[in-house]
């Protein structure tokens, strides 16, 4: 695995998506995935786990299109019993659930909002799980124990509260136009370390060893071209930095690259080569 230069500590913000029907997208993160609500103000939203800002919704009334952006993003839960009380709650509200994977990594349900936004839920295993007898990351999409997981639950398991607090952004994944140039984005201008290639279609990279901060892919075709303006979909991302130091270091590193971006006080707007936007943050900052 290789390890990047970039913060250890180096995590997935939030995430940020246009939407066409704003009230009925903060319904189901409130309702079908126990959302807070944080804010709201006008045609925007805010929700998160406990104050914790995760999920920024913004009404467009832009149309969909085959393009670059959001293939998934993923609520890391901090338990398998968390996880299973998700997965009931997503079965009591009749949530269009796409499918399970048991990653060995990790364990994930899969489901969509109600405008085809993908969004996987999972639990991780221990880290000292994850690779081989040669140190090596193990990654794969095996059947879920679905009967083994809902055991996790009590006889009485309470679903209506809100989302444990300790809930976060796990990563994102992508629709790009080219995993080749993906990579070398995020690795050499970054500083993510690569953590796995799926032959010529997918690439994984992380921070500090973790499994995956960032997927992308082609499955959906090379050579996609980059959403329309207000399109529907993914709007931004935000990868949040611990620290103003490594926030320098991670500037230097762009502008010896030459690659462009804007300052925005202590944030960072970037587009990588597939144009999907993203914000580079102080961990403190948010969405973005």
């Amino acid at each position: 695995m290789e390890q990047g230069v970039i913060d250890p500590g180096t995590r997935i913000g939030g995430v940020s998506l246009l939407v066409n029907d704003l009230d009925r997208e903060i319904e189901f993160y409130r309702r079908n995935l126990r959302l807070a609500l944080i804010d709201r103000t006008g045609s925007a939203a805010s929700l998160g786990a406990g104050q914790a800002p995760l999920l920024s919704l913004e009404e467009t009334r832009g149309r969909r299109a085959t393009a670059t952006g959001l293939y998934h993003f993923a609520l890391l839960l901090p338990s398998r019993a968390e996880l299973a009380r998700a997965l009931k709650r997503a079965v009591e509200t009749e949530t269009r659930i796409q499918g399970f994977a048991d990653h060995l990594v990790s364990e994930a349900v899969y489901l969509y909002d109600p405008e085809g936004n993908e969004v996987e839920l999972y639990r991780d295993r221990p880290r000292a799980d994850w690779f081989d007898a040669e140190g090596r990351l193990r990654m794969a999409t095996d059947p879920l124990d679905v009967e083994g997981l809902l055991a996790e639950l009590p006889e009485r398991g309470a679903t209506g509260e809100e989302i444990d607090p300790a809930s976060r952004i796990g990563h994102v994944h992508l629709n790009v136009a080219g995993v080749e140039s993906s990579t070398d984005f995020y690795t050499r201008v970054l500083g993510f370390g690569l953590t796995m290639l799926f032959g010529p279609a997918a690439g994984f990279v992380s921070a500090g060893g973790y499994h995956h901060h960032i997927g992308y892919n082609t499955w959906r075709g090379a050579g996609l071209p980059p959403a329309r303006p207000g399109a529907p979909g993914l709007k931004h991302f935000s990868i949040a930095i611990p620290g103003l130091p490594e926030m320098e270091r991670l500037l230097a590193r762009m502008q010896g690259a030459g690659y462009p971006f804007e300052r925005r006080g202590e944030s960072l707007a970037v587009r990588d080569p597939s144009g999907i936007a993203m914000t580079i943050d102080l961990a403190h900052s948010g969405l973005g």
